[in-house]
C-alpha cells in the first residue's frame, strides 16, 4: 500500500494508518516532490508529479507484488495526484483510496493561501528556536494544531559559527504560487479506471460534494463513496480508528 499525503504534509503523517494496516498490507509513505525530503521543480504539474511517482513504483515498489500492482491512497493534493496516476498508469494500481478532494476544480482555496501565505510571512532570520516560529504565527494561525502540523516542515541546521539556522523543508514559495494550479484538476485524455475506488470525505469538509459524483464516477466507475462523521479534511488524524477501519474493509472485501 502507498501513501500519497497533502499539502505541506509528508509521508510519515501516515504513520498510524500504516501501523494499524501491517497486518493486511505493507506500506510505503512517500514525501511528494516539493515535499519533505524529496526534490524540488522548477514548477507545479500534476502530470507531471503523478509520472514521478508511477516511476518510482514502477522501479522500487510494485515488484514486490506478483502482478507488480499496489493499493495506492491520496489525501488531498495526494488525492488528486492518486487520480492522475491511477487514470494515466492504471497497470500499476489494483486499488484506489482517494481521502477527501474530488477530480475537479475547488472554487475556493482561500484557506491554503492564508496558511501558506502566512509560513511566508514567518521572519526565520530572527528564529533561535522552533518555539519563536510558533509564536510569530499565532495571532494567524488561531489552532495549535494546525501549527504544528505546518512547523514540522522548519528545517534547523548549525551553522559554521555554531548558530541555528531556520529554513523550509518544502518549496514553500512554490507551492504558494501554484495554489490556482493545486486547486484544479488537469484535462485527461484516458480511458476510466478500472479498479475499485473508495471516496473517503469527512462530514464536515466542503471537498467532496453531490455535485462531484458524476465527473467522479466518469473517471472511477467502481467508486464506492464513503462518509466518516465529525470529521473535517484531516480524516487520518482526526479519526484515525475510524479511517483505519474504512481501509481495512476496503482491503480485504475487494
Amino acid at each position: 500500500m502507498v501513501f500519497l499525503h497533502g499539502l505541506m504534509g509528508r509521508g510519515k503523517n501516515f504513520t498510524t494508518a500504516a501501523k494499524d494496516l501491517a497486518d493486511v498490507a505493507t506500506s510505503l509513505l512517500v514525501d511528494l516532490p516539493n515535499h519533505g525530503a524529496s526534490p524540488w521543480t522548477q514548477d507545479f504539474s500534476y502530470v507531471e508529479v503523478a509520472d514521478a511517482v508511477a516511476e518510482h513504483l514502477r522501479t522500487g515498489f510494485a515488484d514486490r507484488d506478483p502482478e507488480g500492482k499496489v493499493t495506492l491512497l491520496g489525501h488531498s493534493l495526494g488525492g488528486k495526484v492518486a487520480m492522475v496516476l491511477a487514470l494515466r498508469h492504471p497497470e500499476l494500481i489494483r486499488r484506489l483510496i482517494i481521502e477527501d478532494i474530488s477530480p475537479v476544480s475547488v472554487s475556493s482555496f482561500s484557506e491554503f493561501e492564508h496558511l501558506l501565505g502566512s509560513l511566508l510571512s514567518v521572519d526565520l532570520d530572527q528564529l533561535q528556536r522552533r518555539s519563536d516560529a510558533d509564536v510569530q504565527l499565532t495571532d494567524k494561525i488561531r489552532s495549535r494544531t494546525v501549527r504544528g502540523f505546518l512547523l514540522q516542515n522548519l528545517r534547523s541546521k548549525r551553522t559554521e559559527d555554531g548558530t541555528t539556522a531556520f529554513d523550509w523543508e518544502p518549496n514553500l514559495r512554490l507551492l504558494y504560487d501554484s495554489l490556482d494550479t493545486i486547486g484544479g484538476f488537469p484535462e485527461l485524455d484516458v480511458a476510466p479506471f478500472p479498479g475499485p475506488v473508495l471516496w473517503l470525505g469527512g462530514e464536515r469538509s466542503p471537498y467532496i460534494t453531490d455535485e462531484a459524483v458524476e465527473p467522479m464516477r466518469a473517471l472511477f466507475p467502481k467508486v464506492r463513496r464513503m462518509t466518516i462523521r465529525d470529521a473535517g479534511h484531516w480524516l487520518h488524524s482526526e479519526k484515525p480508528a475510524e479511517f483505519a477501519a474504512a481501509l481495512r474493509f476496503f482491503l480485504t472485501q475487494n
